[in-house]
């Protein structure tokens, strides 16, 4: 035999081999995941930190993340996400006007309109009750055009997915705006 020819057959079992190794291993994942609850899913970065934000009250940067994970995963869940955190910033604000905590209010609106650090020295001063009235229609229109395209992609997931939120203000009436479904692990 010559070098060449034992190369080449040397080349095409090394090929052989390491198609079946892929096969083997594509077997044994897809079997141990079939039936099992460890698939992994990947976290979205965008919805984990939108998550933080609604927590920690910055409704701003939440809207802001929301709309960038629409710019790069476009989907109905996407578009829900972005129109729960209007319906959540909608809720808080509710809240804090039963309680008339227009200081509150006050901060709020600062908390939507401060992007600049221009804004430490000039700050976007509106008055709490007209704040609250400028912030409360902004919401709506905002809710109705997202959840609009979202119904749009998938009406019957868009559908799915308000259920899911309707349950989760049902359990936690006085702070759902504070985070989102537990089912949302998306």
């Amino acid at each position: 035999m010559s070098a060449l020819l034992v190369k080449e057959r040397v080349r095409g079992m090394v090929m052989w081999l390491g198609v079946g190794a892929f096969f083997l291993l594509a077997l044994q994942v897809s079997n141990g995941w079939a039936h099992s609850d460890q698939i992994p899913v990947p976290t979205n970065e965008y919805l984990a930190n939108a998550k933080v934000y609604l927590m920690a009250g910055d409704y701003r940067r939440a809207v802001e993340v929301c709309q960038r994970n629409i710019d790069r995963y476009p989907s109905v869940e996407a578009y829900v996400y972005l129109a729960y955190v209007y319906q959540a910033i909608g809720g808080y604000l509710g809240s804090l006007v039963k309680q008339e905590d227009y200081v509150k209010v006050e901060h709020l609106s600062l908390n939507l309109t401060a992007r600049e650090i221009i804004d430490l020295i000039d700050p976007p001063n509106v008055m709490p009750r007209m704040a609250q009235e400028l912030i409360h229609e902004g919401l709506r229109q905002q809710f109705d055009v997202t959840a609009a395209m979202a119904n749009r992609l998938n009406r019957t997931r868009t559908d799915e997915l308000w259920a899911q939120q309707t349950l989760w203000r049902g359990m936690k009436p006085d702070s759902w705006w504070a985070g989102v479904p537990d089912a949302w692990k998306w």
